[in-house]
């Protein structure tokens, strides 16, 4: 088993992130895993991601807030416990458009860049 405690939980850099605080819960410097990371991200009011894609398939959980996830094809606001899958090359951005903080966690498959 291994146990990452949320108060100690490793804070990444992401790329193209800005207004976002972004820790690993499992996976990668958190500690062993065969398939897949997981972590969480606490998005500030007005904070988010680019329009990029990645090469592999991701998962999104909104834990807290509200989070508005925007593709090529449109739009979605996920509130709390919505979730969403994104395809392999689907380009995504995440924004929080309110005034509250939102938190999201992310599950993701290893690939040779993460």
């Amino acid at each position: 088993m291994n146990v990452t405690r949320f108060d100690t939980a490793a804070q990444y850099f992401p790329p193209n992130h800005e207004g976002m605080y972004c820790v690993r819960l499992q996976g990668q410097e958190a500690g062993p895993a065969d398939t897949a990371w997981m972590g969480i991200s606490h998005i500030l009011p007005g904070g988010g991601t680019t329009l990029d894609a990645s090469p592999v398939e991701k998962f999104y959980v909104v834990l807290e807030g509200h989070v508005t996830i925007v593709t090529e094809s449109g739009e979605e606001t996920l509130a709390r416990h919505d979730s969403c899958r994104l395809a392999p090359g689907e380009k995504r951005a995440l924004k929080n458009l309110t005034n509250r903080p939102a938190t999201i966690l992310l599950i993701m498959p290893f690939n040779k860049t993460n």
